[in-house]
């Protein structure tokens, strides 16, 4: 059956939903249902999402979508469709972007505006897989788990847990996740978004409003998205059954158990040299493969 909507993990459709200035209310209304009650947005403005390092030899940071409110506080919104070794580092170091800039010259008293990194996970963090958690939110605590700092916070929303079917939404919270997880398989619009903010993203998101243009940019964007998911199983299976074969067979000499942590080890680098090799066929840049993989860009270019 041909979808109806488009499908919020590509590129085009995530941004087309929540980084358009038309798109600025269903943002807001997004933001607001994760945020405290005292940083609860009335407007926002989005920003250049392509952040650069302080100098012209630093690394630069490009985020999904980068908006500040009308009090100050910034936001950076990442979709992140692939497992990536150091993800959270990675965020972190994201979120160095919007407290760097908020330094002022002349006199400054270093106060600043709170900084808020929410990635929207397709995956489970290895470390947390046996977890039922949905959001994980974190802050800076002392010794005494007490709140130190409230000024940064990184929230994650693992959608894999997030299992909840209509009947079972309460939250506001609850009816977006619905809604980004759900939306490319669904035919009509729930009842229980009928007259809400959400049943207008939906008529956004319908594909028979789109222009042809616009159906262009969605397509390129949709084979990207499926590439990459497609390759990525594949590179999994292949990856995990060579990986196996290896470290079994070095386990006749090291022992058998030695040998099968060998093999899921070796399995899991090959998975990712495998899924570098699709990526960079289908004309992907490095750093974007770097991204997905974990591995060195060094190591990329002599795939």
């Amino acid at each position: 059956m041909q979808a109806r909507f488009i499908n919020p993990f590509t590129d085009y459709g995530f941004k087309k939903l929540f980084g358009e200035e038309a798109s600025k209310p269903f943002l807001i209304d997004f933001l607001n249902a994760m945020l405290p009650a005292h940083h609860q947005i009335k407007d926002l403005t989005l920003k250049n999402s392509e952040q650069m390092g302080i100098s012209d030899f630093d690394r630069k940071a490009i985020y999904d979508i980068y908006c500040e409110s009308h009090t100050g506080e910034r936001f950076i919104v990442e979709l992140q469709r692939a497992k990536q070794t150091f993800f959270k580092d990675r965020t972190l170091y994201y979120a160095t972007f919007p407290i760097n800039e908020q330094a002022q010259k002349g006199e400054w008293n270093y106060q600043l505006k709170a900084v808020y990194c929410i990635s929207i996970l397709d995956f489970l963090f290895d470390e947390h897989k046996d977890d039922p958690e949905v959001i994980y939110t974190v802050q800076l605590k002392d010794q005494n788990n007490q709140i130190f700092y409230d000024k940064l916070t990184l929230i994650y929303l693992q959608l894999p847990n997030f299992c909840k079917k209509e009947h079972e939404l309460v939250t506001p919270l609850d009816k977006w996740l619905f809604f980004i997880k759900n939306l490319e398989d669904l035919q009509y619009i729930p009842a229980i978004f009928k007259d809400s903010i959400i049943e207008q993203a939906f008529e956004k998101a319908n594909l028979a409003t789109f222009n042809r243009q616009e159906i262009d940019k969605y397509e390129r964007s949709l084979k990207v998205y499926r590439d990459l998911h497609n390759s990525l199983e594949t590179a999994i299976k292949d990856g995990f059954y060579q990986g196996m074969e290896h470290g079994l067979q070095t386990g006749l000499k090291e022992g058998l158990q030695q040998g099968m942590q060998k093999g899921i080890e070796q399995g899991k680098y090959e998975q990712k040299i495998a899924t570098a090799k699709t990526l960079k066929g289908l004309n992907i840049s490095p750093k974007d493969i770097a991204l997905a993989t974990g591995l060195d860009i060094d190591e990329i270019n002599k795939l």
